[in-house]
């Protein structure tokens, strides 16, 4: 892409901010130049933020029937998956899938609860909750 081809658009996901893309100078050369983003990028952002959506509200249905603990609904809302927060919080995967488990999850140790929590930015009051 030539750098004045670059996308000025606007995307509204962008909260007004601009980010940076390359595109070919009249040099030919690759250079950074700034975008206010365009209409494609911000659909399928707005897409992908709604489907995390749903995946946290399912998440928080299957909290309140007992079905997953709360750990799910929170990975869902923190915009995580399971191989995300594996990486954030040094855990194996399947171990954290077994957290998804109520009954285990009620166990777990006040320490593996906060690195829960802070990997997610929030308190282990609200990680033991689905609100």
């Amino acid at each position: 892409m030539l750098e004045s081809e670059v996308p000025q658009e606007g995307n509204a996901t962008l909260g007004g901010h601009r980010k940076a893309v390359y595109a070919r100078g009249a040099d030919g050369k690759l250079q950074i130049v700034q975008s206010a983003g365009w209409e494609v990028e911000e659909i399928v952002t707005r897409q992908a933020v709604d489907d995390l959506n749903r995946l946290a509200e399912d998440a928080r249905q299957r909290v309140l029937t007992g079905q997953t603990s709360a750990l799910e609904y929170h990975m869902h809302k923190a915009r995580m998956d399971v191989p995300l927060l594996a990486q954030t919080t040094g855990l194996w995967q399947w171990r954290i899938r077994r957290h998804f488990r109520p009954t285990v999850f009620a166990g777990l140790s006040p320490a593996l609860l906060g690195r829960y929590a802070s990997v997610m930015g929030i308190t282990v009051e609200q990680l033991k909750k689905a609100e």
